[in-house]
């Protein structure tokens, strides 16, 4: 989420094809990682007889965001500016980001290998 940040931040930054172009290199980098990443986290804490609902409920806020971003984007951008609109996405993608920090934990004890966990 936070390379993600960087680069949403990159893009409100700067002008031109190829500063843009390299932001959106960054940011499907970081989407890239992020999407697997969040769904394999859910499979490891999530028990085989509740993983399905928990894999929907993440959706449903995922994609809740989703369209509750694109609305309080287009108000920003209509209120000030597309650049204020694109930087407030940066500054929630961050926020994200920071919670993700804190509040996730590593669910594999350090030094195990695939084949052990």
């Amino acid at each position: 989420m936070l390379t993600q940040a960087a680069a949403i931040g990159w893009i409100a930054a700067t002008t031109g094809f190829t500063p843009w172009a390299l932001g959106a290199i960054e940011l499907g980098a970081g989407t890239a990682m992020v999407y697997p990443t969040l769904i394999a986290a859910i499979g490891d804490v999530a028990h085989p007889s509740w993983r399905a609902r928990s894999v929907g409920v993440y959706r449903l806020w995922r994609d809740g965001g989703f369209a509750v971003g694109e609305l309080l984007a287009g108000v920003l951008a209509d209120s000030f500016s597309i650049t204020a609109a694109i930087w407030a996405v940066a500054g929630l993608t961050a926020l994200s980001g920071i919670v993700v920090l804190v509040r996730m934990y590593e669910t594999h004890p350090v030094g195990s290998t695939l084949s052990e966990a």
